[in-house]
């Protein structure tokens, strides 16, 4: 990819899960992005997308030179009624392709759509010792409302987890 490429932001199919998968077990193995050992099954990641898309959450996916450079999605933060404003947001990108802004156009991508779902909070979780991660969202007007010690246990060390919050100003549709 030259630092030039068209960047296309679309919505995610169930073909694309192949390349998502390969994106999310090479952060599963090889950073501290997610707290999870062992690689994810294909049938996992149809689980999850299906799970996305029949609650109406969006699964984005982030084309270079026509392949699957990123992908991107919020879901649930919790699922008692009360929390139905507030969404979770994950953003990777294929490491071949990271450091060329990827990351920025899907969550922006992430924060347009949770606007237009009428969505009040847009939270991250993200490992303390992600700084990319963390400036990214800084970035976009996410402030740190929590920090967690030593809940996470990966590499053979403790890992510490922030949580950020974005705030979005709406009214929630009581009818």
């Amino acid at each position: 990819m030259s630092d030039k490429s068209i960047i296309t932001i679309r919505n995610a199919s169930e073909s694309d899960l192949e390349a998502i998968l390969a994106i999310y077990n090479d952060v599963i193995i090889n950073t501290t992005a997610v707290y999870s050992e062992e690689p994810h099954t294909l049938a996992m990641r149809k689980t999850w997308y299906h799970d996305r898309v029949e609650n109406n959450f969006p699964v984005y996916v982030a084309e270079a030179d026509g392949k699957v450079a990123g992908f991107s999605s919020f879901g649930h933060f919790r699922v008692w009624p009360c929390y139905r404003y507030t969404v979770e947001v994950s953003v990777y990108v294929d490491a071949v392709y990271r450091g060329r802004g990827i990351s920025k156009i899907l969550l922006q991508s992430l924060i347009d759509r949770a606007r237009e779902m009428n969505m009040h909070a847009v939270i991250a979780g993200i490992s303390a010792d992600n700084e990319i991660s963390l400036n990214l969202h800084r970035s976009f007007g996410f402030k740190e409302v929590a920090d967690f010690k030593e809940v996470g246990y990966k590499f053979g060390r403790w890992l510490d987890l922030k949580f950020l919050e974005l705030l979005i100003n709406n009214t929630p549709n009581t009818t």
